[in-house]
């Protein structure tokens, strides 16, 4: 995918821009990925809620992607 980052004044990551054939691809691949509503039940958001309180308390608890996928991949 030929993917296009748009970036502010300091260089931090704003937006991604996707040439229209590869959107166009994505859209057959997934019907409803213009749906912009997505129905997430109150309980998820709950959670999702709780578990950013618990990182936004202990941060330093937190573990990057590539370290719980090394941790992941030691463990098989």
């Amino acid at each position: 995918m030929n993917l296009q980052y748009i970036t502010d004044g300091n260089g931090q990551t704003t937006g991604v821009f996707i040439p229209i054939k590869e959107w166009n691809d994505l859209k057959s691949k997934f019907k409803d990925i213009e749906k912009e509503d997505a129905d997430v039940p109150e309980w998820h958001k709950e959670i999702v809620r709780k578990r950013m309180e618990l990182y936004k308390n202990n941060p330093d608890q937190a573990m990057d992607f590539d370290s719980a996928m090394d941790g992941i991949e030691k463990s098989l």
